[in-house]
């Protein structure tokens, strides 16, 4: 009988695949991670959400605690321009709707100081320069209480959404309103619209001469080129 010794390299190789046959198959199966079969694998952080392979989980939003309100801007340019100093700016930014009232006597006088001051500017005497009942027949006292009241962007649901079409009136606005012409003949149209539109040798105050193509046109975000001196 013949005795062979076998190099110590093979009787290593030998050992190890007896050990890999007699392995498990489940040693060899890599988990994989999958976001929507409803369980929490891999190291996702929720039902599959979280980790490194599936998008971040939603948390709820904490509305705890104390909140102020920063901005308020419902209709364009009604705190630009009924307010005149940056005090007062801010300060109607962070009054809730329910007080706006407040400004109303403020937001008056100043409309009425507009006049005044587009009069003196002209030579013309104030008495005749003063704000007349506009076309939605307001006089100045309700005018600017509506402004100041109701600085909100209503939204009609069975009227057609506008800012002001000639018949409907405020009831919310597209994209192609021209919200500070429609705000500057309110102020200085008359009870015609045109009270002074630059025409008959009046002053032009009720555009502010920045039509609907040049400030916004084509896709979002509906910005033209800037016009050139």
């Amino acid at each position: 009988m013949k005795t062979y010794k076998l190099p110590i390299y093979i009787l290593t190789v030998c050992a190890a695949l007896t050990f890999v046959a007699c392995g498990s198959d489940d040693d060899n199966i890599i988990e994989q991670v999958t976001c929507d079969d409803g369980i929490q694998n891999g190291d996702e952080t929720g039902i599959d959400c979280g980790g490194t392979e599936c998008e971040p989980c939603v948390t709820a939003l904490d509305f705890s605690g104390d909140f102020v309100q920063e901005d308020a801007s419902g209709r364009p340019g009604i705190n630009t321009i009924f307010n005149d100093n940056d005090e007062d700016k801010n300060l109607f930014n962070v009054t809730i709707h329910a007080d706006k009232g407040l400004f109303a006597q403020k937001f008056e006088d100043r409309l009425e100081f507009y006049h005044d001051i587009y009069a003196e500017s002209l030579e013309i005497d104030p008495a005749t320069f003063n704000y007349e009942t506009n076309i939605l027949g307001l006089d100045a006292a309700n005018f600017t209480s509506l402004l100041a009241n109701t600085d909100a962007l209503q939204v009609a649901p069975n009227a057609t959404t506008t800012y002001y079409d000639g018949t409907n009136v405020l009831t919310g606005r597209t994209i192609n309103d021209d919200v500070m012409d429609v705000t500057l003949t309110l102020m200085f149209g008359g009870t015609s619209g045109t009270r002074f539109d630059g025409n008959n040798d009046t002053p032009q105050l009720t555009s502010d001469g920045v039509d609907f193509g040049d400030r916004s046109i084509g896709a979002f975000p509906y910005l033209e080129a800037p016009n050139s001196l």
